[in-house]
């Protein structure tokens, strides 16, 4: 992976995200005006827009919800102010949801774009395909 200053943040960010980072430890990745743009997908089908409070509470109920995660960055390219990454995110449910029982594997490959002023997320936009979210779909860990 090229080395860009933005890919370095980025990268760490994730890495931050993966241990369940929240409150400060989350918000000293953003720019104090950062907005987060989740589009259209399986979980959330109107998408979701959020601002620091929304991330920092959005973060608090992950923990709840996901026993663990995993974002692996596969991929990143800077350009200007702009990061783009391939991410492959599996999270292993803490607690029943809907019809998947406590423990199951959730799998989404993401595209990111983060756009960055003075070294902070100013904007993220995340596009997330879920593989198929099914109570038997979830059984072993797959790449």
């Amino acid at each position: 992976m090229q080395q860009h200053p933005n890919i370095d943040i980025a990268v760490r960010y994730h890495r931050a995200v993966s241990r369940s980072a929240v409150g400060d430890e989350l918000a000293e990745f953003f720019h104090p005006d950062a907005v987060h743009h989740e589009l259209p997908n399986a979980l959330f089908p109107h998408g979701v827009v959020r601002d620091i409070a929304g991330l920092r509470a959005a973060a608090e109920a992950g923990r709840k919800n996901v026993r663990e995660q995993n974002f692996e960055v596969l991929n990143a390219i800077a350009a200007g102010d702009q990061v783009a990454l391939e991410v492959l995110w599996e999270g292993t449910t803490a607690v029943a949801m809907g019809e998947l029982p406590a423990g199951h594997v959730l799998r989404a490959h993401i595209a990111t774009v983060l756009e960055f002023r003075d070294g902070k997320i100013l904007a993220q936009r995340n596009y997330d395909c879920y593989e198929p979210i099914t109570a038997d779909a979830g059984a072993a860990p797959r790449r």
